[in-house]
């Protein structure tokens, strides 16, 4: 099956940017934006975890 270059680099350009936008949002300003950095910075790290713990292990 053959995977086009969008298919392949959407997740890993969407957490990207994700994380972009919290850092940036961390710098610009206080209250809601710290609120809005904690969560586009916590998202790709629960995204993570949860696929961790959804994988199929390997014995």
């Amino acid at each position: 099956m053959r995977r086009g270059v969008w298919m392949i680099f959407r997740w890993p350009l969407l957490l990207g940017l994700l994380s972009l936008f919290g850092l940036v949002s961390a710098l610009v300003g206080d209250e809601v934006y710290d609120l809005l950095s904690w969560l586009s910075l916590g998202l790709p790290l629960l995204l993570v975890g949860w696929v961790c713990w959804c994988l199929p292990r390997r014995t």
